[in-house]
């Protein structure tokens, strides 16, 4: 299948241009806070405890969250797979173009916006006198709605294309646009998975459902930190087995090459703390039911 003639930008204000991938990290912010309210403020899905935050305090949390998001996510995309944007600073030229903060020329990575996220809540948790663990489910269900977004604007732009592949639903992807862009089609013109559409079926869609459905019908909040340990479990295992239809990372260490990737390796850590914190969750008795 030809990849459609989409352009990165949807439209342009004057000398700024609003991209596609800008309006997925808008959307996702948006609809996250008024999701977060709204779990914020249903008592009845807490009970026998209550919600972690108050509407004002979430209105706080959520400036924090997009920090930790946009930060996060690029200062780990330079750190796991771009080093060499860190060692520019060291330069002149690397100070006067300040590539590592040009988030609109694509590369953020996701575990690294995990990480400024989560250095975020546990510090409003601590500022607060907030419980970490039930700050932390309010915020895993939402987490989904962004990573859905993102995903389908990484297909809109062409970027963290398959590998190559025979299947009927293999794209080619490369247009006009992208030729324009680059002089050349980095994925070059052969069928490859539409892994992007993969991930936002798997890491937003579906992983959103499973959320919903231990929010809403299995009552899971009342036991703090296991909606936060579903998440990372559900990420992980999904991550993992994604990464084998992705494209591999060029950077890795030979001996790795072939072996691992580093979305794999990054998700590791994810799957085995989500598993500890559903068991952890579990064995313990709801949260205020003896008080």
């Amino acid at each position: 299948m030809p990849f459609p003639e989409f352009d990165p930008v949807l439209i342009s204000i004057g000398p700024f241009p609003l991209r596609w991938y800008a309006l997925a990290y808008i959307a996702g912010l948006g609809l996250g806070w008024w999701y977060a309210s709204k779990l914020a403020k249903t008592i009845s899905i807490w009970a026998p405890g209550r919600p972690p935050v108050t509407q004002s305090q979430l209105d706080d949390l959520v400036l924090w969250i997009a920090l930790g998001v946009i930060l996060g996510g690029r200062l780990g995309y330079a750190l796991f797979y771009k080093p060499s944007l860190y060692a520019q600073l060291f330069t002149g030229e690397g100070w006067s173009k300040l590539e590592l903060f040009q988030m609109w020329s694509g590369g953020m990575s996701f575990h690294g916006g995990l990480i400024g996220v989560t250095l975020a809540i546990v510090w409003f948790a601590n500022r607060q006198k907030i419980n970490l663990l039930s700050l932390g489910d309010l915020v895993a269900p939402v987490v989904p709605i962004g990573l859905f977004f993102g995903r389908m604007a990484n297909f809109i732009n062409g970027e963290l294309w398959g590998r190559t592949t025979d299947v009927p639903w293999a794209i080619r992807f490369c247009n006009q646009t992208i030729y324009n862009t680059y002089g050349f089609c980095p994925a070059g013109d052969v069928p490859r998975h539409p892994s992007q559409l993969y991930e936002a079926g798997l890491e937003g869609l579906l992983l959103f459902i499973i959320l919903t459905l231990g929010v809403w019908k299995m009552k899971l909040l009342t036991k703090p930190g296991y909606i936060t340990g579903l998440f990372l479990l559900g990420y992980g295992l999904s991550r993992a087995v994604l990464e084998t239809v992705r494209e591999p990372d060029t950077h890795m260490p030979d001996a790795l090459q072939g072996v691992v990737t580093m979305g794999m390796l990054l998700s590791l850590p994810m799957i085995l703390l989500g598993g500890w914190l559903i068991w952890r969750a579990w064995s313990r008795p709801p949260v205020g039911a003896n008080s």
